[in-house]
This record gives C-alpha cells, structure tokens and sequence, in this order.
C-alpha cells in the first residue's frame, strides 16, 4: 500500500521576496520527493500581486506550482482557498514569512506516520531585524516556537504555520477554517479546538524545523505584546463559542491573577532595568486578554487591517 500524498500550501498577501524565498526552501526539500504532490499558493491580495512571482518560479518548481486567488483579504478565507484548489489526503502548512529546512517535510511524514496524529507541528527559529536591542532575546522566543526533545503524542496543538494535518479527520468540510476569524487571527485555534472535541490527537515533531523572519514592523515589542493579549484571549472566546460559561469564568479568573502577578513583575523589572521584564510584561497581556475577550477588544493583524497597512506604506514610499 502506497503512503499518501501531501500537498504543501502557502498563504501570502503582496510579500514577493518572502513568498520566493519561502517557496526556494520547497522546492529544495529532500525525503520526500516521492510524496510531494503540488506546492499551493493562495493569493490572498485583490489585485493578485503573487500571481507574477508563482509564474516566474514555476521553472524551479519539480512539482505542479499552483497559484490560486483568494481575493477577499482575511486568513482563513486564504488558507480555504488554498485547500480548494488541492485534493491530496495529506496538507502541510508553511507561511509565507517561513523558510523550511531541507528536511522539513519528510520529518513531518515521519512523525506524523509515527504518531498517528491527525495534525503534527514543527519546531520554530524566531529570525528579527538586528536593530531590536534589548528585546532581541524576548522576540525571537516569541516568534519562534519549541516542544519535546523527539516526536510524540501531545496534548495541546500549536499553529497552523509549520504543520502537516490528515485531510480527512483534521479538516472536515469545504472552508473548514473559520471565516469570522479573517481579520484577527486565530482560525487555527477555532479548528483544532473542534478537532480535540471530536477525540482527535496532536503531535510534535522535533526535526520539522522551519525559520519565521519577522518584518520590522512586527518585530517590535508593542505588535508582539498585543499579539500576546491576543493570544490570551483565545480560550475564554473558545469556551464562549461553546457556550460554555462556567469555563467563560474560570478562564477570567485565572486572567485576572495572571495580570495582578506578571503584571506587577514586569513593572518591578521595568524599574531594575531587566531585559526579562519583556517576558513578563508578555505573560501579563495574555492574562489580561482572558479578561478582555469580548468583541471589541479584538486586535486586527490580518485581512484588510493589513491590506490597508500596506497601501499606506506603499503611498508613503
């Protein structure tokens, strides 16, 4: 019996060198050769700016590159396109702002094979501009992602970049991503949360590296505390969507103690002048996004958010 196939799929809104760059270290995969399908880019810019770079590496490509146009700006309308535009049993996540390791994809099969896990993650090089300072350390963490020493079984998923998910059982449907989750984030968060539901397992893979070269407008410590109070808010909005109020509450509390605590460390490390008040001042935010968690409060990183950021550097420039 043959192993499945994967599909590998990259979504991208107008970043023409990082998206070269990230699809170079795609083509340049080695183990896997056989079970690499078609490479996916979903264009998720209106005017279909990526569409020129895709035409222009196709020649490179030793499988079918396919550009595909998701013209409503959002991240899980992006990510849904892309799987739309694929058929193959196995997808492999890589965003456009990462660059895989030779060895990135066949690792991925590997632990996933192994595992039997519906959705393996990979580990994660944080990469930032080398004007950061004294938060270069805390930036890099934060961009970057680690798990266990060798492959297993674990309990709690990461994100979407950087990991291999079974078709069937970890993505129900045509748009299994949530749309609602288009401007602020989190779609991953929504899905693996129903996939646990349904008894489904999560897997790590400790050689699936990939490197996340953050741009200078986000590598900065104000965009990654607000995407850290972003990130606390998931599981109180997660318990809310399953109308799970009790959980609303316990999610709260726990908010508030995680404030009060880190909050006062990170200004006692502020006054000292340490460096680890960035890590602090991050774990505070998290807290006080489980507090703050209802519509309204939800910060926008992607979709027309970042769309019209970048019409405004383009006008700028």
């Amino acid at each position: 019996m043959s192993s499945p196939d994967v599909a590998v799929v990259i979504p991208t809104l107008r970043r023409p060198d990082e998206l070269t760059r990230a699809l170079r270290s795609v083509f340049a995969q080695q183990g896997a050769e056989s079970r690499l399908r078609e490479i996916v880019v979903a264009d998720n810019d209106p005017e279909a700016s990526a569409r020129a770079t895709v035409e222009a590496l196709k020649g490179e490509s030793p499988v079918p590159l396919i550009w595909t146009h998701a013209p409503r700006p959002g991240v899980a309308t992006a990510r849904n396109t892309g799987l739309s535009a694929t058929q193959a049993p196995l997808i492999a996540f890589l965003d456009d702002d990462e660059a895989a390791s030779p060895g990135w994809l066949a690792a991925l099969l590997r632990g996933q094979a192994a595992t039997g896990a519906d959705a393996v993650f990979g580990p994660i090089r944080g990469r930032v501009p080398e004007e950061t300072g004294w938060a270069t350390s805390y930036l890099e963490s934060f961009f970057g992602r680690e798990g266990p020493e060798g492959d297993q079984l674990i309990d709690e998923p990461y994100g979407c970049g950087n990991s291999l998910l079974v078709r069937a059982t970890a993505l129900p449907g045509e748009a299994p991503f949530h749309v609602g989750s288009d401007q602020i984030g989190g779609e991953d968060d929504v899905l693996f949360a129903a996939l646990k539901a349904r008894g489904g397992r999560f897997g790590w893979v400790a050689d699936a590296w990939v490197d996340e070269f953050a741009p200078p407008h986000r590598a900065t410590l104000r965009y990654a505390l607000t995407r850290a109070f972003a990130y606390g808010q998931g599981p109180s909005q997660t318990a809310a969507e399953a109308r799970d109020w009790l959980g609303v509450g316990r999610w709260m509390a726990i908010g508030v103690v995680q404030t009060l605590v880190w909050g006062a460390a990170a200004l006692a490390l502020t006054i000292m002048g340490r460096a680890s008040r960035a890590q602090m001042a991050d774990r505070a935010a998290r807290g006080l996004g489980k507090i703050m968690w209802m519509k309204g409060f939800e910060p926008r990183f992607y979709g027309q958010s970042e769309l019209d950021r970048l019409n405004r550097l383009s006008r700028s420039s």
